[in-house]
């Protein structure tokens, strides 16, 4: 597979409105930038490794950059609606010049987190509205400014961020054992696990062959396998149910590695 342009490419600030009517929209995102959320109507169920987040109509999130999510978004009566902001690293390293606020503080929060609601945040997002969609002369340059007054209100009211929004470093090499036991169910390239493993492609299956004796694509298969063995057989999934969020892009795939691993069809128990 070729290296994906998310490792090159430059991103810039983004104001996006989300409106759904579907009940459940499933999804699975890699978040490359910072982003700021506010849900307005409806819940959203996102799994960021193995940790499950659950927020409602109200919340404001911030979902720090370089991290695989899985989510669900459940419609309530009005739909789900939501406004996110796309923090990007320019706009990020522009507020280090001008204000002089960088640091070298290590960030302790979480992957995501849920913001306490204030004044400020309630006044930025009541602020959106007009820029969603918009595609005016100036409307590139204010979405810019719109974004710089959020980092700043963060900053403010969140100084645990500072942390977050001021690391420019890409992810710096982890346990592979633990993060690939959080993270197996996500249907995406090696080249990605790598990057956010902290390693090179080459490195990554070096290391992954020393510490699974096994290729990261084999491995991959059979501990999928053997989740959807227990779902289907201890919890009682369907078939339907599970072989998405497990990694498998389409179900006669996933009934042909299943059958070549237990010998029969998912749909029948084993003796």
């Amino acid at each position: 597979m070729a290296e994906d342009s998310y490792m090159n490419r430059l991103s810039r600030p983004r104001i996006l409105a989300n409106n759904y009517d579907k009940e459940i929209l499933e999804n699975e995102v890699f978040v490359m930038d910072h982003i700021f959320s506010y849900i307005i109507a409806g819940f959203h169920e996102v799994w960021s490794g193995n940790h499950l987040y659950t927020f409602k109509a109200g919340d404001y999130r911030f979902f720090k950059r370089n991290q695989l999510t899985k989510s669900a978004k459940h419609a309530g009566q009005q739909g789900f609606k939501s406004i996110a902001v796309h923090i990007d690293q320019g706009t990020l390293k522009e507020i280090v010049t001008s204000y002089h606020d960088s640091t070298q503080q290590i960030y302790l929060g979480r992957d995501i987190e849920l913001l306490k609601s204030n004044g400020y945040l309630e006044s930025y997002v009541n602020s959106l509205t007009p820029y969603l969609g918009a595609a005016g002369k100036y409307d590139e340059e204010i979405i810019a400014l719109k974004t710089k007054e959020l980092i700043l209100i963060l900053l403010q009211t969140n100084p645990l961020l500072r942390g977050a929004l001021f690391d420019f470093n890409d992810p710096g090499k982890i346990d592979l054992i633990a993060f690939m036991n959080a993270h197996y169910r996500y249907n995406v390239g090696l080249d990605r696990m790598a990057f956010l493993s902290g390693r090179s492609l080459s490195t990554f299956k070096r290391d992954f062959k020393r510490a699974f004796n096994a290729t990261a694509g084999r491995w991959l298969t059979q501990k999928r396998l053997e989740e959807a063995h227990y779902l289907i057989h201890q919890k009682g999934k369907t078939v339907s149910e599970i072989y998405l969020d497990l990694g498998f892009e389409d179900l006669s795939h996933f009934s042909f590695a299943y059958k070549k691993a237990f010998g029969n069809a998912p749909s029948k128990k084993t003796d």
